[in-house]
């Protein structure tokens, strides 16, 4: 892999090094949070060349052994990821796991030994027998409305869930449901998807940065893009931050302007 921008760093070792696998430490801080910015919410997603998120159904089909390690990383330094309901359903979620790679990092940020799960649902149509839900090493989080089903909420606390309410009906506000992990300590944040969170965290302006793998396939057919839901009135502006190639897949990180 290597660093195509920022050009700046090229005498950093990373950043010279061309045509070799890089460390977990060298991605990780490629990758590490600004200092002092709490909460900041990132994404992690992929695209093929036509705009893809999915092939099949799922995102794996279009990504490939770097971006997984990516994806790893990415988690490695958040202290939740939040995840859609049907992502969750689609994907095969599972709790995260503690890796030593990141032990030492995460110890001296404070930090869990594994992110924590957030999942946003509304409905809490979601199977709490599960081990995301019964046998994570940190407890997993539910964020849901203030309606939700009392049978499904009885349901997730039972499980070992912890809810948390983030909006006055049934539906889930975006910003609040930022603010409530927020206040639990939980200030780095990665969003995976699915489209439709991704659409309501770009629609409510809480969406600080976007890590994009772009694959070199082209797939057709009528696959989700990244982002669903309503457009924005104003479209909204990134700025590139770095960009990272290999085998020609291109790992893009834009921050907000």
């Amino acid at each position: 892999m290597r660093r195509l921008l920022p050009v700046t760093d090229l005498t950093t070792p990373a950043a010279s090094a061309a045509d070799r696998e890089w460390t977990l430490d060298e991605l990780a801080d490629a990758y590490a949070y600004p200092e002092g910015r709490r909460p900041w919410l990132r994404a992690n997603m992929v695209s093929t060349l036509d705009g893809a998120a999915q092939h099949d159904g799922r995102s794996q089909g279009i990504s490939c052994p770097t971006d997984m390690r990516i994806f790893g990383t990415l988690r490695g330094l958040a202290d939740a990821v939040v995840v859609g309901a049907e992502t969750v359903r689609l994907e095969g979620y599972r709790p995260a796991k503690a890796r030593e790679a990141f032990a030492a990092r995460r110890e001296a940020a404070g930090q869990a030994p594994t992110p924590a799960i957030a999942v946003v649902s509304a409905s809490l149509d979601l199977d709490f027998s599960l081990p995301l839900f019964t046998s994570p090493l940190v407890p997993t989080f539910v964020i849901t409305g203030a309606t939700a089903p009392s049978d499904r909420v009885h349901a997730a606390r039972e499980a070992g869930a912890e809810v948390l309410f983030a909006g006055d009906g049934a539906s889930v506000d975006p910003a609040r449901a930022v603010e409530e992990l927020a206040g639990r300590g939980l200030g780095r944040l990665l969003t995976e998807g699915g489209p439709r969170l991704l659409g309501q965290f770009m629609a409510a302006g809480v969406l600080e940065e976007l890590c994009l793998t772009v694959s070199p396939l082209l797939t057709a057919g009528d696959a989700q893009r990244i982002a669903g839901g309503p457009a924005l009135s104003v479209p909204e502006r990134f700025s590139l931050l770095s960009l990272l190639e290999e085998a020609g897949f291109l790992f893009t990180r834009y921050g907000k302007i």
